[in-house]
């Protein structure tokens, strides 16, 4: 494998700075070259309903960290798991409502989570488990904690104690008792501690459950990702990830019942953690009640090229919260039709742009990366145009129909103007000239005038209703 590889920097939640990402298998010498491996662990969605635009922000960042560390280090020394939860009370809520088997509703989410995900242009992860297959690596889990002190059983119930564990808070940087004050915790009578959390509850009759030492019953949401995690990649691994919402109660418990369970005298569990910020519509929080909740399926269904969707979220760092607004839709639109005409002139092989790699392995500057990319569309740099965009997800192959179909009939208007002009210059009258003008840029047109004639362009805010009736 080559040694020289591009530094990458990325930001650790636990530590709160950039650091060097240095893999664990690179730092052990015992590991032969051909059987390293970067290790990715992300948690994924309750499938239980259509993903919305929120749900997506982190599987494109975590789409694009796969994809920078699959260039750096070869596609085949990196392995990404995300997993499905099919196992909730969301889901049997579900259900319950419908009248609908439980496998029913997860298999139809998971089907439609696939080809709304990958309509974004993501790569499928390596490794997708689901809880339900797991249920035996989570009993397995939770008999040790019993078996360290670290967890108890009470009423059918096993809960996590999180007195056991010194560490606990230093992810989210709060003390036990601010979480207490500031969190909505669960009041039971079984709880040795407020802030213990269930590892394992009892199923009733209508409820799906599995046999266990403690009786029928399912696993807690948070010991899934430890149970899945350790039998996907053993004690320890390079990267986890997941929005910032996970990082309080869901991440802090994950390494506490983790650390508890598989202690190692180098650490334990994720070396580094990554979390994105929240998404806004419109500046406001998204929500049911302002009607600006929407479902990636929705926007698709619009008429918004999955590509658009996917330009629109890297343009902003994904530790900044992010805004979708129609206007970035419609200028994402505009430049990536410019781009896509250029980038389908490519000839022969390239490579993705160096200054773009860079930009990525600066904490993923996925804004300082597009700002590259403009400047490689400016030089006119068909090739390793194209090469960039693939590499950031985008063009995988010729441009799509919607970049290349024609998106305004303008030759009229141009025909008009074309004709005012010349009447104006006989009679020096540009009244009407202006009038024209103005209307077009009104409309959001770049009217382009010189010696050679008269061009227009339609601009990303073009619309063509003001130019109805125009003569």
């Amino acid at each position: 494998m080559p040694d020289t590889k591009p530094e990458i920097r990325l930001f650790n939640s636990m530590t709160r700075k950039k650091e060097i990402f240095r893999p664990l298998d690179w730092q052990n010498d015992a590991v032969p070259d051909d059987q390293k491996k970067v290790r990715i662990y992300v948690c994924g969605p309750t499938v239980y309903d259509r993903a919305h635009i929120g749900n997506a922000r982190p599987v494109i960042v975590f789409d694009m960290l796969y994809r920078l560390l699959r260039h750096v280090y070869g596609k085949d020394h990196v392995t990404y798991a995300r997993n499905f939860t099919d196992v909730d009370d969301k889901i049997i809520k579900r259900a319950a409502e419908t009248g609908r088997r439980i496998d029913e509703i997860t298999e139809e989410t998971i089907r439609w989570y696939h080809d709304d995900m990958e309509s974004l242009g993501t790569l499928r992860p390596d490794a997708e488990p689901r809880a339900t297959d797991h249920i035996g690596n989570m009993i397995a889990m939770i008999e040790e904690l019993i078996r360290g002190g670290h967890a108890y059983e009470a009423e059918g119930h096993v809960l996590f104690a999180v007195d056991s564990y010194a560490d606990y808070g230093r992810l989210s940087g709060r003390s036990v008792e601010d979480m207490i004050a500031g969190a909505r915790v669960e009041i039971a009578p079984y709880k040795r501690n407020p802030m213990d959390f269930v590892l394992w509850k009892p199923s009733n009759a209508d409820q799906p459950g599995w046999n266990s030492p403690w009786g029928r019953g399912r696993p807690g949401w948070h010991i899934e990702c430890s149970a899945m995690s350790y039998e996907l990649f053993g004690p320890r691994f390079d990267i986890h990830g997941g929005g910032g919402d996970l990082k309080f109660p869901h991440h802090e418990n994950e390494i506490a019942q983790s650390c508890c369970a598989h202690p190692g005298k180098d650490g334990c569990f994720a070396q580094l953690w990554m979390h994105n910020e929240m998404l806004q519509v419109e500046g406001r929080k998204m929500s049911k009640s302002l009607g600006n909740f929407f479902s990636v399926r929705e926007l698709l269904d619009q008429g918004i090229p999955g590509e658009v969707i996917r330009f629109v979220y890297l343009g902003t760092h994904y530790r900044k919260p992010m805004d979708w607004t129609e206007k970035k839709a419609r200028e994402a639109e505009a430049t990536l039709r410019k781009w896509y005409a250029l980038a389908a002139r490519a000839k022969g092989r390239g490579a993705p742009y160096v200054a773009v790699v860079s930009a990525l392995a600066d904490d993923l500057n996925t804004p300082g990366a597009i700002a590259e990319c403009h400047q490689l569309a400016h030089a006119g740099d068909a090739t390793t145009l194209r090469h960039t965009l693939q590499f950031l997800g985008l063009m995988q192959d010729d441009a799509p129909e919607w970049a290349t179909a024609p998106k305004a009939d303008l030759s009229e208007h141009a025909k008009k103007l074309t004709q005012a002009r010349a009447k104006a210059m006989e009679t020096k009258d540009f009244s009407q000239v202006d009038r024209l003008k103005a209307a077009l840029i009104a409309a959001g047109v770049e009217v382009r005038m010189g010696k050679d004639g008269v061009e227009l362009l339609p601009g990303a805010d073009f619309d063509p209703a003001k130019l109805e009736g125009l003569e």
